[in-house]
């Protein structure tokens, strides 16, 4: 992207999904074929390298058992809870949210290792709902725990500027001195500069993970530093580490699944901007017309014409859940 290009860019935050708004549709001669590009398994000089981790923590202070599971809701005001197994083994466990708006519930596949999952309150403040529940054949679950809880959170970009079981990482994170240097080294001092810059690096560094994409099982996590060291991912992995990358600078980031026009699922992310608030989509202005900007089709496609129209239009992206 052109230097020109920055001080008009406007982002949003969004993994699972919800409505993005854009351009004009294009004319049907020139539809993309994605292809094995979309996931069916599943962005100042002299400034210091500095990254901020808002590191969850279970504090102990609210804590709710049963079965040999347990909910630590402590930190609701920072818009996430975390949820353990302590029964051993290697059953199937899903933690069910249902949020306050009553839309779609989210579906979350619990690890057995009895440490902490941490989920995001994305749905804002209000009531939700929340049940831990075991695998006994099937598609048959049992609850093992159920708990309501009432969120207050302390503003709206709580449960999104800290890592979740989506967007994983640690103050020791590879990927996030990489965004710190980054930032430093291209001078980026607002969200909309630090987006661009990440969105530019990322969309350099990475190829997509073709392979990946045909074998990826139902409860894939992205591990951000091995996707950044590997040089290559799928869509829930550059979405996953640019909402890494960016958190860690303090850009608040909503990780979005969705569907393209296909109706096929796919990952991006919104962000918020100082000047704008939050728009759905990545977005920027190219001295005509807001433009999404997709980094994994754009890395895919280097870049082309066709493939920067489909990004561009907005039709093309629903999105479904946020993380």
């Amino acid at each position: 992207m052109k230097k020109t290009k920055l001080l008009s860019m406007i982002l949003a935050l969004t993994l699972l999904a919800g409505a993005v708004c854009g351009c004009s549709a294009a004319p049907a001669e020139e539809d993309v074929p994605l292809g094995i590009l979309i996931d069916e398994a599943v962005p100042l000089a002299g400034m210091p390298a500095i990254s901020t981790v808002l590191s969850p923590a279970a504090s102990g202070t609210k804590v709710e058992k049963g079965g040999s599971a347990e909910i630590d809701y402590s930190n609701v005001k920072d818009g996430y809870f975390m949820v353990k197994w302590n029964g051993g083994g290697n059953p199937k466990l899903m933690v069910v949210v249902k949020g306050p708006s009553g839309g779609d519930q989210y579906q979350y596949y619990l690890r057995t290792d009895g440490e902490y999952d941490v989920f995001p309150l994305s749905d804002g403040n209000g009531k939700y709902l929340v049940t831990v529940n075991k695998n006994v054949s099937g598609n048959k679950y049992n609850v093992e725990l159920s708990l309501t809880i009432n969120a207050q959170m302390d503003d709206e970009f709580a449960p999104f500027l800290r890592p979740n079981q989506y967007v994983n990482y640690t103050e020791n994170s590879t990927a996030l001195q990489v965004a710190a240097n980054q930032i430093a080294e291209k001078g980026a001092a607002d969200n909309l500069s630090k987006v661009e810059v990440i969105y530019d690096y990322v969309v350099n560094a990475l190829t997509y993970d073709s392979a990946k994409a045909q074998s990826v099982k139902y409860d894939y996590l992205p591990d951000i530093d091995k996707v950044l060291s590997e040089g290559k991912g799928i869509c829930f992995d550059y979405a996953a580490l640019m909402a890494a990358m960016l958190r860690s600078q303090g850009v608040p980031i909503k990780l979005v699944v969705g569907y393209t026009s296909t109706g096929q699922k796919h990952a991006w992310i919104n962000v918020w901007s100082e000047t704008e608030g939050w728009v759905e989509g990545m977005i920027f202005f190219n001295g005509q017309e807001w433009e999404l900007m997709d980094p994994t089709f754009a890395s895919s496609n280097k870049q082309s014409a066709s493939i920067m129209k489909y990004i561009g239009n907005g039709k093309n992206y629903t999105a479904k859940y946020l993380y």
